[in-house]
């Protein structure tokens, strides 16, 4: 539990527990809906001036929902594909087809997203995260199949950025982070990204070229991590909050920037608090998107989509 959250987290906690006790007895309905209302205005208050450096703690946290929790409470239908039909699988990227929405009126999607893993053992599996060069070349893969068949691409994004390790450079990290730039920026059909953790360097952009970018409340969206930038500005990666603020990586600045079009607010207290909750608001945000889209031809796709990119950042006489 993070300091600046337990007071949030203890009322949440009496929350679930009341409800838990009520199973739907309305005698209990008047306190719970009390109860509701305080932690929403105590969370509101709380976190209405959270310091960079507390969003970015938030978006790390380890409670916090995963690619694969929304998977299950979002999408139907979905089957997983592996492998880059070149080298290997690489299970910090989870690729497949889904139905989305959920219901009678899903469609076929292509879904995309970076998966950190839970526990020792799966984190050590998808190497918390931070994707090989077969996990892009996986993820491209699954984009031109999209485009192959008209299905829109869900991706999903949650990593500090693609694995720095020897390896990895030996099999061309960053040609397979630039193909992908390339393959989503000429795909003909709807692309929409959403930011549900932390978004690092070209690690979190090879997945996030798209025509609308959602993001959470609490996350982090940077070309850097914090830790990274105070050990190349001050030669000392213990200095991330002081980075942080210079940084400022949050959803907000990147909102004012230009380079997300929409924050979803997370519950009272965050997403690892509620991950029923959190799903509900991001499948709201995915459908809006979606609909935004659904009257573009296949032409005017990629030109919205250049579009967006090219607005990004000013020019200085």
């Amino acid at each position: 539990m993070l300091p600046f959250e337990q007071p949030i987290a203890e009322l949440t906690q009496r929350v679930r527990d009341l409800r838990a006790l009520a199973h739907g007895d309305a005698r209990y309905a008047t306190e719970l809906r009390r109860l509701e209302d305080k932690v929403a205005a105590l969370a509101r208050e709380l976190f209405r001036d959270l310091t960079p450096w507390q969003r970015v703690q938030l978006s790390r946290h380890p409670r916090r929902p995963q690619f694969a929790d929304y998977l299950e409470r979002i999408f139907d239908d979905f089957i997983e594909l592996h492998g880059d039909r070149t080298f290997g699988d690489d299970a910090a990227i989870v690729a497949g087809l889904a139905r989305y929405p959920r219901g009678p009126t899903g469609r076929p999607v292509v879904v995309i997203g970076h998966q950190k893993g839970r526990g020792t053992k799966d984190a050590l599996k998808r190497n918390f995260g931070m994707p090989n060069p077969e996990g892009y070349r996986k993820a491209r893969r699954l984009m031109e199949l999209a485009d192959r068949f008209g299905r829109p691409v869900i991706t999903f994004i949650d990593t500090m950025g693609a694995y720095p390790g020897l390896g990895a450079e030996e099999r061309g990290q960053s040609e397979a982070i630039g193909q992908c730039l390339y393959t989503l920026s000429r795909l003909r059909v709807p692309v929409v990204a959403c930011i549900v953790g932390e978004g690092g360097s070209g690690g979190a952009l090879a997945l996030g070229v798209a025509n609308r970018v959602l993001a959470l409340e609490h996350i982090w969206y940077s070309v850097i991590s914090p830790e990274a930038c105070a050990s190349i500005l001050w030669k000392d990666g213990t200095k991330g909050e002081r980075a942080a603020e210079v940084l400022k990586p949050t959803a907000q600045m990147a909102l004012e920037l230009g380079v997300v079009d929409q924050i979803i607010d997370e519950p009272p207290g965050g997403a690892h608090q509620d991950w029923d909750g959190a799903a509900r608001r991001v499948d709201s945000a995915l459908r809006e998107a979606l609909a935004s889209l659904d009257g573009l031809d296949e032409d005017e796709l990629v030109e919205d989509r250049y579009r967006r990119f090219r607005s990004l950042g000013a020019v200085r006489a």
